[in-house]
């Protein structure tokens, strides 16, 4: 089977995002003392997860934006179908292509336009390097609270 491109609209994009996309941040949490190590204190990532069958769809999504990566993503729970996952980490990317695509191309979703807006919020804190204070890391780990 040969998935056609030409039905990744930006339209198409947008509802399949909608349904099955995500844009979420980890930020360290500045009140803890939680011993588990992790490289960076903010991580924002873009992604789409369908199952497997799907998956052709995820490597034109690919296509289209021309960043990112696509993962297996195992999950061992009954009753669950095996998937994959298309991911956008890289911040330069994020800022220069996926930001600017959801900015024109308007999700429909209440619930994804909210997060869409904190998740351009944190990004932008980011870029200032708010991050790499601990003042600045409280206020990401707030702004990454009102998110769903």
């Amino acid at each position: 089977m040969h998935f056609k491109s030409k039905i990744l609209s930006p339209e198409y994009i947008v509802g399949l995002v909608d349904g099955e996309g995500s844009f979420t941040v980890y930020v360290k949490n500045p009140n803890t003392s939680n011993k588990t190590i992790r490289r960076v204190c903010a991580e924002p990532k873009f992604y789409v997860k369908l199952i497997e069958k799907d998956k052709i769809i995820l490597f034109s999504l690919q296509k289209y934006f021309g960043c990112g990566n696509i993962y297996f993503q195992k999950d061992t729970r009954p009753n669950h179908q095996q998937c994959y996952r298309y991911e956008v980490g890289k911040r330069e990317d994020l800022l220069k292509v996926i930001i600017p695509f959801f900015k024109k191309y308007l999700l429909k979703f209440p619930s994804k336009q909210h997060d869409f807006v904190y998740f351009c919020k944190i990004i932008e804190c980011m870029e200032k390097g708010e991050h790499l204070t601990n003042k600045g890391l409280k206020k990401l780990y707030d702004l990454k609270q009102k998110m769903h």
